[in-house]
């Protein structure tokens, strides 16, 4: 209550204040037939008795008629609710503050949605009233939580670790590589910004700059168009450290994490698990495993070798061809037929994957189209292979390794929401399972010119040292020095230790990117001048916290977020500027016909 007018706020007041004469301001939530009313503020809510006497006559019909979401200042005495009237479920449930003063200092006009948490109200109108959907409940724990772990994220860093906190610019120059990024005009003639999509040049260009370790609360942003749970624009903790290997920068954001991790969600334990890329994809089909649960993606080829079926010989056959399975627990009693059709179907639709299925009868025997192809020691083989008990469901898959892999992955996720949608319980909400992911590729081919190479994460990843000659080589064999942290199934975080040598950073660039070296001159001469080794990491603020509040979208973490179409509905931005405000910038505007015609009418 310091430099404010009120004497307490609205979730303090307790027992221990009765007799006492306070101040309250607050908005008006619920108001019951001029008898009283339940203001409430950031902290929480308190009961105000609107005085019945004829000498508080006007602050009776002040009250009374006040419209809910009405700012008001009230003035009166702490009071102990009568016997039998307390509220154990409001920590003000004790007390009631009987008015004596009242005054409306801005009343609210008619409401577009209630300011209750438990209403539904769509997306696109909380977004165009943000400042009302600020007021629930849930959006101001989220948002003061958001603000508690990062200022426990500066003290680890600053203070216990000697950090320096650096402002980088926003106004910068295109990128190669990586996502899209924003372009903004100058001045002259045909001369564009960028708006950055990660502080990453000039992190290491403070590196060699002697800073030693740098970090930032950064605004970053992507012009990635439509993507449900992504934001133009974002905020990441942004690190990086001098003369420091992979295993130093897991133990600092293993550290950072504990020490800002919020009381109420529990504890995290440290160090994180460990498990390699290919590792990732063999056993979850995926490179950001979810790890509260099993169902892993076990290899059954052994077991089938011998066997007759065509499919599976045809799988076999192909460099990488493999057969895989996942057991699916109880799949029987909570999966329907139709749930099954729609596992399949999604497979073949995302990844041209055929899908059979297997189940485990009561008496111990399997049901398949595979059966009849396979003698008693085989399916028995087969059972002990994928551990099934009767009631499990699996399914089968034969193809080529990452494709399988894939398909697997995907169906392991959408089996465990089928599940859980029946009544299954198989992922604790209030479990947080860190995982670090190491030993990514240092290139994939393009996708739309597999003979062309391109970074696996971005130009300045450094190779694996014990791959390093290979990348003069045979670069697809490289693996890098990057890391990834996954918390769930969502990757919160990524980093890598960098190239520190100019020769070696050109030669990602011309000889094996086939990228203009120019563009990063800057960065190129920089590593010249006896640059440190260093590497660093950034973690996803947004996600990092939507995941501590399991809250359903990153939108709910955020103040003021854009829509996932990337707009603002609120300020209804991008918006149109006039032919007079371009003209400064030497642009003019190509309307689409439509669109032009649109205009016209």
């Amino acid at each position: 209550n310091s430099f404010v007018t009120r004497t307490n706020t609205c979730g303090e007041l307790r027992a221990a204040h009765v007799g006492q004469k306070v101040t309250l301001y607050g908005w008006v939530q619920y108001q019951r037939q001029g008898l009283f009313l339940v203001l409430r503020d950031f902290q929480g809510l308190t009961q105000v008795i609107i005085p019945q006497d004829e000498a508080h006559s006007h602050v009776k019909e002040l009250l009374s008629n006040a419209p809910l979401e009405s700012v008001v200042r009230v003035t009166g005495t702490v009071s102990p609710r009568p016997q039998g009237q307390e509220n154990p479920k409001m920590p003000t449930g004790d007390i009631e503050v009987k008015a004596e003063t009242a005054e409306i200092l801005n009343s609210c006009k008619k409401l577009p949605f209630e300011i209750k948490d438990f209403i539904k109200k769509s997306e696109a109108l909380r977004m165009q009233y943000r400042y009302l959907d600020l007021r629930s409940s849930r959006l101001q724990w989220a948002l003061r939580l958001r603000s508690r772990v990062v200022m426990r994220m500066r003290e680890y860093l600053c203070n216990l670790h000697g950090f320096v906190d650096v402002e980088t610019p926003t106004l910068f120059k295109r990128t190669p590589g990586g996502a899209k990024e924003f372009l903004v005009p100058s001045r002259e003639a045909g001369k564009f910004y960028s708006l950055p999509q990660s502080p990453q040049q000039f992190k290491q260009l403070l590196m060699v700059g002697g800073l030693d370790r740098y970090f930032q609360v950064a605004r970053c942003y992507r012009d990635e168009g439509s993507r449900p749970d992504r934001q133009p624009e974002f905020t990441q903790i942004d690190i990086e450290m001098s003369f420091v290997d992979q295993a130093g920068i897991q133990r600092l954001i293993e550290g950072l994490l504990q020490h800002s991790w919020p009381e109420e969600r529990g504890s995290i334990v440290t160090p994180f698990p460990s498990i390699t890329y290919e590792e990732a994809l063999a056993e979850y089909g995926t490179d950001k495993p979810d790890t509260r649960f099993g169902m892993k993606i076990m290899d059954i080829s052994d077991v089938l070798r011998g066997s007759d079926i065509h499919f599976v010989q045809n799988a076999l056959s192909y460099p990488h061809g493999s057969i895989k399975a996942i057991c699916i627990p109880q799949g029987v009693r909570y999966l329907t037929n139709k749930d099954l059709g729609s596992l399949k179907e999604s497979a073949k639709s995302q990844f041209n994957q055929e899908i059979m299925e297997i189940i485990c009868r009561p008496d111990g025997s399997l049901k398949s189209l595979l059966t009849k192809f396979l003698g008693e020691k085989e399916q028995s083989e087969l059972i002990q292979a994928l551990n099934m008990q009767e009631g499990d469901v699996v399914l089968l898959a034969a193809g080529e390794h990452k494709q399988v892999c894939s398909a697997l992955g995907a169906l392991r996720l959408l089996s465990a929401n089928l599940l859980e949608a029946a009544g299954l319980a198989l992922r604790d909400p209030t479990a947080f399972h860190f995982l670090w992911v190491v030993d990514f590729p240092l290139f994939l081919p393009k996708a739309e010119n597999p003979t062309e190479l391109e970074s696996a994460h971005h130009p300045f990843t450094a190779p694996h040292p014990s791959d390093a000659s290979l990348l003069y080589s045979d670069p697809t064999k490289v693996r890098s020095q990057h890391y990834d942290l996954v918390l769930n199934g969502n990757e919160v975080g990524g980093g890598s230790i960098r190239i520190h040598s100019a020769e070696q950073q050109r030669f990602v660039l011309e000889k094996v990117l086939k990228e203009d070296s120019e563009v990063l001159s800057h960065l190129i001469e920089a590593l010249e001048f006896g640059a440190p080794p260093h590497g660093g990491i950034a973690l996803g603020l947004d996600r990092l916290i939507s995941l501590i509040v399991d809250a359903p979208s990153i939108r709910d973490v955020i103040a003021f977020p854009k829509s996932f179409r990337g707009r603002d509905l609120m300020g209804n931005a991008p918006d149109y500027v006039t032919p007079e405000e371009l003209e400064p910038y030497h642009i003019q505007v190509a309307w689409p016909l439509e669109e032009k015609e649109a205009k016209k009418n």
